[in-house]
């Protein structure tokens, strides 16, 4: 007897007009300006200028997206190009299907030409999005729920998510919400991200490498709990040694970095204000005018020995209104003398 679930929306898409306005398609663009607003705040914090990470957002974004379809297109082929399929729904990115590691990967590689565009380190850059990022997977995961997929097996937990849907495929029922498990799971990698970068002061990547080492944790037991089809390896899904191999890689560059390159980039934009570049002209604009200052004091010297009469001129002249000064001061004197002996 079911005595309490999650209940699926009864559909994904609402239409305003001629217009669909569809859950998946809102929850992925909820996050992404939950990511760039939290990683400009993050940025701006380790002493970058503001617009930024937007700037290498509008890079980083589409390349994410297409590197995300292509992903999940590649890996579950045979949804969009065996018989009976119709490979013009691979384009069709609004009906779901986004792989984070190939968005991710790709993403990343958007990343790095905004990036050498602005002259910035992108292993910074990384730093600053990583928890924003994750927050914006757990944002995305709710377009799941929109389009009631992904689910695990069937429980009759108080949790339970209840799919009504029986197309391509599905059995309605209860089922474990996984939507919700990796959603919950993303935001405690971004906490843990932002507390372990206050606390260790996390640079060179070294913040970004813990996030996708935290999250391929959580994917690992999640992906596990999964039943919708996917490949399998020696008994194990794509996803699952997708989620090992990344984590192990994310592992090797902490320890490894930690140990070339430890600390924090002190400067991150030298555009920024307080960076090395503004330091830099500070010092230009000092080292002119002690430049000009030296210059002036030469061209007194060269003066003086290019007209040696110019400067003896200058100098009996002042002597002479030092003469003059004196006498004055001497006649003032002596007539307050006499005014005080005739008073007398």
């Amino acid at each position: 007897m079911e005595l309490a679930y999650i209940p699926s929306p009864s559909q994904g898409v609402v239409h305003l007009g001629p217009i669909p306005l569809r859950g998946y398609a809102f929850c992925i663009i909820i996050g992404v300006f939950v990511a760039v607003w939290l990683g400009n705040k993050r940025w701006i914090a380790r002493g970058g200028q503001p617009g930024t990470v937007a700037d290498i957002a509008v890079w980083a974004v589409p390349f994410g997206l297409v590197g995300g379809r292509l992903y999940h297109v590649i890996t579950d082929y045979e949804l969009y190009f065996s018989e009976g399929r119709d490979w013009v729904d691979a384009f069709k990115i609004w009906e779901g299907g986004l792989g984070i590691w190939g968005a991710i990967a790709l993403g990343a590689v958007g990343a790095w030409i905004g990036c050498r565009r602005r002259g910035i380190p992108l292993p910074a850059w990384a730093d600053a999005l990583a928890p924003g990022i994750v927050l914006a997977q757990a944002i995305g995961r709710w377009g799941n729920w929109f389009n009631q997929e992904l689910y695990g097996r069937a429980t009759d937990l108080p949790w339970a998510l209840k799919i009504t849907s029986d197309t391509d495929g599905r059995v309605p029922g209860t089922y474990h919400p996984t939507f919700l498990y990796e959603s919950l799971w993303c935001v405690g990698v971004a906490l843990l991200v932002i507390w372990a970068d206050r606390k260790f002061k996390l640079g060179h990547g070294r913040a970004f490498a813990l996030y996708v080492a935290a999250y391929c944790a959580g994917r690992f037991w999640i992906e596990y709990m999964r039943v919708d089809d996917a490949h399998h390896i020696l008994g194990m899904r794509l996803n699952n040694w997708t989620a090992i191999f990344v984590f192990l890689l994310a592992v090797a560059y902490l320890v490894v970095s930690s140990k070339k390159r430890p600390g924090r980039e002190e400067i991150v934009e030298p555009q920024a204000p307080g960076s090395e570049a503004t330091a830099d002209a500070k010092d230009e604009a000092d080292a002119t005018g002690d430049a000009g200052t030296a210059d002036a004091t030469e061209d007194a010297r060269d003066t003086e020995a290019e007209d040696p009469s110019a400067t003896a001129s200058g100098t009996a002249a002042g002597e002479k209104t030092a003469a003059k000064d004196d006498a004055d001061a001497d006649g003032a004197a002596d007539a307050d003398t006499d005014a005080e002996v005739k008073k007398a």
